[in-house]
C-alpha cells in the first residue's frame, strides 16, 4: 500500500502494524507539537504531576481525544499563548481569545484515596499516567548527585519531597496495581528504576516487581532499565513474563550524551544497540523502545541515522522533546521548538511508516501510551490518503 502527503515523498507500507495507527487531524498534530514546546497555561482544575521521574511537572489530559502530557508549570508554560479553561463539557483550549481545541482532563483517580495496611498512601507507591498504571520501583539512582548524574532526570526529587517511598515491594505494586485496574480503568503497567552499581543494573528487581503486578493485575507490564552488564540478565527479564522493554539511550549523540549523561556515555551507544538486538529477539519487534529527547544540542543527522538503525533492529525510537525538570542540573535549558521537533519526528515517521512499524505494535509502556510526544500522532497525518482534488 502507498500513501502521500504533501509534506512528505510517497512510502510504501508494509503490513506489519500501521494500518492500527488511528488518524489524527493535522492540526492537531501541530497544535500537540506546539504546546509540548510553549507549555500550557492552566486557568481550571487539573490532574497533574509533579517531581520525579515520567511526565513530570506536567498536566495530563485528552485533546480531542488523543492522550497528550503537556508542560503546566514552568515559567515557560506561565507565559504561554495557550490557556486552558473549563466549559459546561470539560475543558477547551484557547490561543489569544480564540477555541483551538476541545480537551478533557483526567480525574483524581480513586485508587489514590486507599492507605496499604501498614499505612502507605497508594499514591505513593504508584501513579496513574492517563491510562497507565506507572511507578519507579526504586526511587534512588547510583548516578544521582555525583559527576554522572543525568541532567535531565528527577528521579530522586519526589523522593526528598515525601511524594513517594524508596523503595516498593513487589506485594505493594501488586495490590495497587490490582486497585488501579478495577477502581480506574489502568490499561497497562509501567515500572522504571533508578540505575544500580549490580550487574543486572537494577533489571531483575523491577522484573520481579513486573511479574507481581502482572500476575495479580493481568495488565501487560513493560519495565525500564539500563543495559546489563550481562546481556544473559534480558533472558532472565524475558522468563518472568514481562511483556515490553525500555532501554533508553535518551540521544543517539555521543558527544550530548557524554555531557548530560556521563554515566550512561561510559555504557556505550554500541552497547544499547546490542542490548536492544538481545531483547528484540526475545520480546519481539515494536515491544523494545528507547527513548530519544530532541533540544540538548543533539547532531540531527546523527539522530535521524541512530533512529532509523534502532527500527530497523525492531526498536521503536520515542522521540520526545526535552520537557525540564524543576530541580534538575537542566532545569534552565528552554524546550525545543514545535519546528526543530516537527522536522525530525516527520523523518522518523516517515521511516517507521516505511519499515511498518507504529505504536499499536507496544503492548505496554510508553512507546504504548504515546502522550509524551507527538510522533504518533504526526505519523497518522502521513499515512492519511492524499485529499483528492475535485474534478
Amino acid at each position: 500500500m502507498t500513501t502521500t502527503n504533501e509534506n512528505t515523498v510517497p512510502v510504501e507500507i508494509s503490513p506489519r502494524g500501521t494500518s492500527a495507527v488511528q488518524p489524527v487531524p493535522a492540526g492537531v498534530a501541530e497544535l500537540i507539537m506546539d504546546l509540548q514546546s510553549v507549555g500550557l497555561r492552566v486557568e481550571a482544575q487539573l490532574e497533574t504531576r509533579k517531581g520525579g521521574a515520567g511526565p513530570t511537572d506536567s498536566g495530563m489530559l485528552w485533546i480531542e481525544g488523543v492522550a497528550v502530557t503537556v508542560p503546566t508549570v514552568s515559567d515557560q508554560a506561565h507565559a504561554s499563548p495557550y490557556v486552558l479553561r473549563a466549559e459546561d463539557q470539560g475543558y477547551g483550549i484557547y490561543r489569544r481569545g480564540e477555541r483551538v481545541a476541545a480537551a478533557a482532563g483526567a480525574p483524581r483517580p480513586k485508587f489514590y484515596d486507599l492507605t496499604t495496611a501498614d499505612g502507605v498512601p497508594y499514591w505513593q507507591i504508584g501513579l496513574m499516567h492517563l491510562d497507565s498504571f506507572a511507578s519507579t520501583v526504586v526511587q534512588t539512582c547510583t548516578y544521582w548527585a555525583t559527576p554522572d548524574q543525568c541532567g535531565f532526570c528527577g528521579i530522586e526529587l519526589s523522593l526528598e519531597a515525601g511524594r513517594t517511598i524508596v523503595k516498593k515491594s513487589p506485594a505493594q505494586l501488586a495490590e495497587v496495581a490490582v486497585a488501579a485496574r478495577a477502581l480506574d480503568g489502568a490499561v497497562d503497567a509501567t515500572l522504571t528504576t533508578g540505575s544500580s552499581k549490580g550487574v543486572d543494573r537494577g533489571a531483575r528487581y523491577v522484573a520481579k516487581c513486573g511479574n507481581a503486578v502482572k500476575e495479580s493485575s493481568g495488565l501487560p507490564v513493560e519495565v525500564q532499565f539500563e543495559p546489563p552488564h550481562d546481556l544473559d540478565v534480558i533472558n532472565e527479564v524475558h522468563g518472568l513474563g514481562i511483556d515490553s522493554v525500555g532501554i533508553h539511550v535518551e540521544t543517539f549523540d555521543p558527544q550530548v550524551l557524554a555531557r548530560v549523561a556521563p554515566g550512561k556515555a561510559r555504557t556505550g551507544i554500541e552497547r544499547y544497540f546490542e542490548a536492544w538486538e538481545r531483547a528484540v529477539s526475545l520480546f519481539g519487534e515494536g515491544q523494545v523502545s528507547t527513548y530519544v529527547i530532541l533540544g540538548m544540542g543533539e547532531d540531527v543527522e546523527l539522530t535521524v541515522a541512530g533512529c532509523r538503525r534502532a527500527i530497523d533492529m525492531g526498536v521503536y525510537p520515542f522521540v520526545v522533546p526535552l520537557r525540564p525538570v524543576a530541580g534538575s542540573l537542566m532545569q534552565d535549558v528552554e524546550p525545543p521548538s514545535a519546528a526543530y521537533t516537527a522536522a525530525v519526528y516527520r523523518r522518523v515517521a516517515s521511516y517507521m511508516a516505511k519499515r511498518g512499524m507504529d505504536a499499536s505494535m507496544a503492548s505496554a509502556g510508553c512507546a504504548r501510551c504515546q502522550a509524551c510526544s507527538a510522533i504518533n500522532s504526526l505519523q497518522s497525518v502521513l499515512q492519511m490518503p492524499a485529499v483528492q482534488a475535485g474534478p
